[in-house]
């Protein structure tokens, strides 16, 4: 133990917390919140619903747990695929409830998480587990032109990033819808007005988020300052990228005592060190129009009290933009994690309920 808070000090990374008489690294503690996240989802149950057959697979290498009703069909069902949240780096999937899991045969991608597998293994395991479904559908009894892929938090991250990797595949089916559920979608700007209105709420603050960023790509989370200030990000990848990700686009309603961040000097070090941030597979927000005019049909899911609110929004935009249908769904009293709560008895909200009929009433249209 002395030879790790040792090692955190010498990297003075971010700052000693105060503990009684002992003071630790921050980052030594945000690795003990990493490993304590992991160890209360993981013990969570998993969901059991006698009306379901439930198995766990591989789909080339990558693990999956399909729900397949036990019910016969004469037809062939719709497929869903499902990325779940937890930042990369914690999660299950074994927690979605039946809800969804009723809706065709639903798949489930166990990803491979950070930081003992480092990015993109996350999207790559995703983008690998979708292909190998819709090309294996009809084993599954599931119409191969009737897959609908989800995901909640960075899983929404996934399923757009596998959507927009998909556009130009002519080998195999056309994903024909997808669910983005609280989603993150770009790293470029932390100070959107949701950002701000929701820089201290629980679960996903402004902080925590660049923190999580950081610890998922194996960064120097001392970093984080000069992130959250925007210094990263150099003048000319600013301007091209103002007409897509600018508060000026984010309706007056949800702007309310949002104030423009002070002007800040940009950091070559932190822009060489984080490049990964600009690539669209981590900030799906920065593909071209040419990529976003192929998309399927698109539901979007934004909770009011979410740091990733904005995001959604300006996802929402750039699709109608580009002609493509959006199905959009604005929970007021919803907020980021609201979904992980869905079906825990008293320990569900109002908002999760809500949020899962709004994914079923979509997912049935198809």
């Amino acid at each position: 133990m002395e030879q790790v808070l040792q090692h955190f000090s010498r990297n003075n990374v971010y700052g000693l917390y105060r503990v009684g008489r002992l003071e630790f690294p921050m980052l030594f503690l945000i690795f003990l919140e990493h490993i304590l996240i992991r160890l209360v989802v993981d013990g969570l149950p998993a969901c059991r619903d006698s009306e379901l057959f439930i198995k766990d697979l591989h789909f080339d290498e990558v693990p999956v747990r399909i729900y397949l009703p036990r019910v016969p069909s004469a037809n062939k069902r719709r497929g869903v695929i499902f990325f779940h949240g937890g930042c990369g780096m914690f999660g299950s999937i074994k927690n979605l409830g039946s809800s969804l899991n009723r809706q065709g045969a639903c798949t489930q991608s166990w990803y491979h998480l950070s930081p003992e597998h480092k990015y993109p293994a996350q999207t790559l395991d995703c983008l690998t587990a979708t292909v190998h479904f819709l090309k294996t559908a009809e084993n599954y009894g599931v119409d191969p032109d009737r897959i609908i892929v989800c995901g909640d938090s960075v899983g929404g991250t996934y399923t757009a990033s596998v959507c927009q990797e998909l556009v130009n595949r002519r080998d195999i089916p056309k994903i024909r819808a997808q669910v983005l559920i609280y989603p993150f979608l770009q790293a470029l700007n932390f100070n959107l007005p949701s950002y701000q209105k929701n820089a201290f709420t629980a679960f996903l603050s402004q902080e925590r988020t660049v923190l999580f960023i950081l610890k998922y790509l194996n960064k120097d989370c001392s970093m984080k300052g000069a992130i959250l200030a925007g210094s990263h990000v150099p003048e000319s990848i600013n301007l091209k990228y103002k007409k897509w990700i600018n508060p000026d686009l984010i309706p007056e309603i949800f702007k309310l005592g949002y104030k423009p961040p002070l002007p800040t000097s940009f950091s070559p070090q932190v822009h060489e060190a984080t490049k990964e941030l600009f690539e669209t597979r981590f900030s799906p927000l920065l593909a071209e129009d040419a990529v976003f005019c192929r998309l399927p049909d698109t539901c979007i899911i934004t909770c009011e009290h979410d740091v990733l609110r904005d995001e959604g929004f300006l996802y929402k935009k750039r699709l109608e933009d580009n002609n493509v249908k959006v199905t959009w769904h604005h929970m007021e009293e919803g907020f980021h994690c609201a979904l992980g709560f869905f079906g825990y008895g008293i320990f569900s909200f109002p908002s999760s309920s809500k949020m899962v009929n709004h994914i079923v009433n979509f997912i049935k249209a198809y």
